[in-house]
C-alpha cells in the first residue's frame, strides 16, 4: 500500500466512524423522554401549540426523515419552519438552539478558540515537559534523578485536575495574586491578556498530563535503548545524542503520538472541568449548559463536533506515523 492509498484509506474510515457516531448520538437524544418543542411551548400548551412547536422545529417528522434532514444541513443548510417566521441555518448546519435563538454552528464557532486556546498550549506544555523528563530518567535509570521524577509522575497521574486547579487558583491567583483567576481574553483583543490568563490553566492540565508522559516515554525508552540496532549504532562510534535523538527517541515518539492524538482530540473537544474551575465559557461549558437545559439540539451538533475532532486527531497520528515510521510510507 503507499503512502497516498494509507492517507485515504485513513479519510474514508473517518467518514464512515462519523456517520456511524451521528446515526448513534441522534438515536440516544431521540430516545430520550424529553421533547424540546414542549420545552418550546410555552404556557399553556394545549395540544395544537405543541403540535405547531413539533412542525416548525421538524419533530413530527419520523426519526429517520428527521436524521436525514440533519445529515443534509452540513451540506446546502436548513431551514425552521415556513413563511416570514421561517429560520434557515447555513452549511454545515449542526443544528439550532431554540433556547439560546442562535444556530449551533455559531455558538460553536464562539466558544471554540476558548477551548482550543487552553488544549493546544496546555498540550504543547506537557508533550515537552513529559517527552523530555521521561528521556532524562530513562538516561539515568535508578538515580536519584529517575527516582525523584518517577514520585513526581506518580503524584501526578493521581492527583484530580479539579482540586489541582482549585489549589492553583488559590495559591497563585488569591494568595500570592501572581496570575488571573478566571475569565477569557481574546488574542484578537490583547495577546498579552490572552497569555496572561491561559498561564494557570496550560500549567495546571501540563503538570497532569505530563505525568503521563513522563512513564509512557521512560518506559518506551528503556525497552528501547535495550534493542540491537541501539548497540550497532553505539559499536560505529556515534555520539550518544546522535544516538539518543536520531535512533531511540524516533522510535520512542511512535506510542506517544498515538497517546497525545487522543488526548489532545478528547481536549479539544470541550475541556469541561478546566472551563469550569476557571470559569472559561469553551465547548465543554456549552456541553454542560446544554445538558442541564435539555438543549438536543447543542447537545448532538456539539458531541458530533468533539466526535469530529477526536476522529481527525487519531488520523493525523496515524498519517504522522509515516514520518516516524519510514515502513508506513513503504506500505509496511
Amino acid at each position: 500500500m503507499t503512502f497516498a492509498r494509507f492517507v485515504l484509506s485513513r479519510l474514508a474510515g473517518m467518514v464512515i466512524v462519523l456517520l456511524a457516531i451521528a446515526l448513534i448520538s441522534y438515536l440516544i437524544f431521540y430516545l430520550l423522554p424529553a421533547n424540546p418543542a414542549q420545552l418550546s411551548c410555552g404556557r399553556p400548551c394545549t395540544p395544537d401549540r405543541l403540535a405547531q412547536a413539533e412542525a416548525f422545529m421538524g419533530l413530527d417528522k419520523p426519526w429517520w426523515a428527521q436524521f436525514l434532514t440533519f445529515l443534509g444541513g452540513f451540506f446546502v443548510g436548513r431551514t425552521f419552519g415556513v413563511g416570514g417566521t421561517a429560520i434557515h441555518c447555513d452549511a454545515p448546519c449542526f443544528g439550532y438552539s431554540f433556547r439560546l435563538s442562535e444556530s449551533v454552528t455559531q455558538l460553536i464557532a464562539e466558544r471554540a478558540p476558548v477551548t482550543f486556546s487552553i488544549a493546544i498550549g496546555a498540550a504543547v506544555l506537557w508533550l515537552l515537559l513529559g517527552v523530555s523528563t521521561g528521556v532524562a530518567s530513562a538516561l539515568r535509570r535508578g538515580s536519584l534523578i529517575d527516582r525523584s521524577l518517577t514520585t513526581l509522575s506518580v503524584a501526578g497521574v493521581s492527583a484530580p485536575a479539579y482540586l489541582v486547579g482549585l489549589l492553583g487558583i488559590f495559591l497563585f491567583g488569591f494568595t500570592l495574586n501572581m496570575v488571573p483567576v478566571g475569565g477569557y481574553v481574546p488574542l484578537t483583543q490583547s495577546p498579552v491578556q490572552w497569555l496572561w490568563h491561559l498561564i494557570l490553566p496550560w500549567i495546571v492540565l501540563a503538570l497532569l498530563n505530563a505525568a503521563i508522559y513522563t512513564r509512557l516515554t521512560r518506559g518506551e525508552m528503556l525497552e528501547v535503548m535495550g534493542e540491537d540496532y541501539i548497540r550497532t549504532a553505539r559499536a560505529k562510534g556515534l555520539r550518544e545524542g546522535r544516538v539518543v535523538g536520531r535512533h531511540a527517541l524516533r522510535n520512542v515518539l511512535i506510542p506517544v503520538a498515538t497517546v497525545f492524538g487522543l488526548d489532545l482530540g478528547s481536549l479539544l473537544g470541550g475541556a469541561i472541568l478546566t472551563e469550569k474551575v476557571f470559569a472559561m465559557q469553551g465547548l465543554g461549558s456549552l456541553l454542560l449548559d446544554a445538558v442541564g437545559n435539555l438543549d438536543l439540539q447543542v447537545l448532538v451538533g456539539v458531541t458530533l463536533f468533539s466526535a469530529f475532532l477526536i476522529i481527525l486527531a487519531n488520523v493525523v497520528v496515524d498519517i504522522s506515523y509515516g514520518l516516524l515510521d519510514p515502513r508506513v510510507k513503504a506500505g509496511g
